[in-house]
């Protein structure tokens, strides 16, 4: 195996890893976000004189919380799929170069 296949190699695992870094700092932007909402939530409900429960929160929160999660779902198997066709493309390199 060449240092064109190990570089191309390389250059996959660097691209999995990034996109990794990139949903996890997604994920952290959406944490930040929820944080907003729940205190724009407690000044909602005052602002109209009534009560904030923390059961109302949770069901505020459960209608968005699938949705970040299948966005955190779609970045880590784009990520497993990148990974896995690189390690491929190196193993199938390796086996022309082999035998």
């Amino acid at each position: 195996m060449d240092n064109q296949d190990y570089n191309k190699a390389e250059r996959a695992v660097d691209n999995t890893e990034d996109s990794l870094r990139s949903t996890a700092n997604d994920a952290k932007w959406k944490v930040s976000d929820l944080a907003d909402k729940a205190r724009d939530y407690i000044k909602e409900k005052r602002d109209n004189d009534q009560e904030a429960t923390q059961e109302d929160w949770l069901d505020r929160v459960k209608a968005n919380a699938s949705d970040t999660w299948e966005d955190i779902k779609d970045g880590a198997s784009e990520a497993w799929e990148k990974t896995k066709d690189a390690a491929e493309d190196v193993k199938a390199e390796w086996n022309k170069k082999t035998n």
